[in-house]
């Protein structure tokens, strides 16, 4: 998927988010070895890692399904990389997931944890 393509899935699922009474705090988050496309806070104030992630044909694996115990690792390890780099208190964390298949989007609150990845 290009680049322009994957921004547009991540806009999409901005919006989505911030619908739903969700704060942007960064986007794109890199470190050596994984990346967040979004990082948010909740209504509760909870920090919230999202993996956007998409399939514009339901021929192979679901959207969310491609999120292997790989990928969980380095979104974990890039969740990590954040809150080194955060000031004051930590706040509750949890990771999301904001799939879209063939067009229709799907969030999944809570997909997993970092002790499972």
């Amino acid at each position: 998927m290009s680049k322009t393509l994957g921004d547009a899935f991540e806009a999409h699922a901005l919006e989505f988010l911030q619908r739903r009474r969700m704060r942007l705090v960064a986007r794109n988050v890199t470190c050596r070895g994984g990346e967040i496309d979004l990082v948010m806070l909740d209504e509760r104030d909870a920090l919230v890692f999202v993996e956007v992630r998409s399939r514009t044909s339901g021929r192979y694996a679901n959207a969310a399904a491609s999120i292997d115990a790989r990928k969980r690792a380095r979104l974990v390890l890039a969740a990590q990389h954040f809150l080194a780099t955060w000031r004051g208190a930590l706040p509750a964390c949890r990771f999301d997931v904001v799939a879209f298949d063939a067009g229709r989007i799907q969030w999944m609150p809570d997909a997993f944890r970092a002790d499972e990845a």
